[in-house]
């Protein structure tokens, strides 16, 4: 009986994809070793750390794509570890070569930044940004979600991601599920506990976030602002000059007035406003504070979001509405303003504030 044909082994394992990076194992010089015995073929992948929560992952995959090779009896996948000067030279395939880190955006010119944020908390604007991302991946998407509510990261939770960041070299490589890339500064902290962080040490954090962390090729990157027009929101203005920003608001008027001074802002730190959601619209808060508030800020109303108990409940158990229940109301209400924020055209961006030192 012939052997396999190690050609058309190599060939098989291009299908093969890291589940974080994106990219083929063959791709990232992870296959290690290929052995051929008869019938029986062992496979050696190069892990970037040692005990890699993904593992599963890699032996369903290479399973599947050998199924089809002919000769090929029965598969064995071991597992080995990069070396430091592996992970380096993977670092730098990467990033193209670019060895030092940048300020501000390591995302290609292409990437949209939507930026998501409200006037105070409690109006659920990470709920409504995870499902809008989930709903972005649908479309088809390359989707990035950067959980920047320092005080408030829920969106790890919302998501249901449980695993942490893994660190090549030098470069943060963050978690994917439901097809999105999340990082949050909930991975860096030890179970529930709070940022009791300066302004200074947010701005740095932030600016890692985005310079440091691996996106990849992204169509759309979307943020989760911190509530409100302090001193973190404002750092992440002047890091996202070319953002395009939504502002969520509840329906009654004491939260509208209270959006209205987020949008502003977003304005002056160089983002352009885009639109604005309304949130939670039924008989509790009534309706018609977003259509008011859009109409004060010169912008459309994206959409309106009832009041759905099922998109809280889906969010406490980390299973978004959006992949739980496509079909819902609610999802489908998600999806007609994912479209719709798709189709704005983009327009000129907005040049940020020049700074002037007192």
């Amino acid at each position: 009986m012939s052997e396999p044909n190690r050609d058309l082994i190599m060939k098989a394992l291009e299908r093969v994809i890291d589940p974080e990076l994106r990219k083929p194992v063959t791709e990232l010089d992870m296959v290690r070793g290929v052995e051929i015995d008869g019938g029986d073929v062992r496979v050696t992948i190069a892990l970037t750390i040692a005990g890699c929560p993904l593992r599963d992952s890699f032996q369903e995959q290479v399973a599947e794509v050998l199924r089809d090779v002919p000769d090929v009896e029965r598969v064995a996948l071991g597992f080995d570890v990069m070396t430091a000067e592996e992970r380096q030279a993977l670092t730098t395939k990467l990033r193209g070569g670019l060895q030092e880190r940048t300020k501000g955006l390591s995302l290609d010119a292409s990437t949209r930044v939507l930026a998501v944020c409200s006037g105070k908390g409690g109006v659920g604007k990470s709920t409504l940004t995870a499902n809008l991302a989930v709903a972005l991946a649908q479309a088809g998407k390359q989707v990035g979600v950067l959980d920047a509510d320092v005080y408030g990261h829920s969106i790890p939770h919302v998501l249901g991601i449980r695993q942490k960041p893994v660190l090549v070299d030098k470069m943060i490589v963050p978690p994917v599920k439901h097809d999105l890339k999340l990082m949050s500064i909930g991975f860096f902290l030890e179970d529930n506990a709070p940022v009791m962080w300066r302004g200074p040490m947010l701005h740095r954090a932030l600016e890692q976030f985005l310079s440091d962390v691996h996106w990849g090729a992204l169509d759309v990157l979307v943020v989760d602002m911190p509530p409100g027009t302090g001193d973190v929101a404002i750092s992440l203005g002047q890091l996202l000059p070319r953002a395009e920003t939504i502002v969520v608001t509840t329906p009654q008027p004491a939260a509208q007035e209270v959006a209205s001074r987020a949008g502003v802002m977003a304005q002056k730190t160089g983002m352009r406003l885009v639109g604005v959601v309304e949130n939670m619209t039924g008989d509790v808060f009534g309706s018609g504070g977003g259509g008011r508030l859009a109409d004060e800020l010169e912008v459309p109303l994206l959409g309106s979001v009832s009041l759905d108990p099922f998109l809280r409940e889906c969010g406490d158990a980390g299973e978004p509405l959006m992949a739980t229940a496509p079909d819902s109301k609610s999802a489908r209400e998600l999806r007609h303003i994912s479209n719709r924020l798709l189709a704005l055209d983009r327009g000129t961006i907005v040049k940020p504030l020049t700074l002037v030192s007192r």
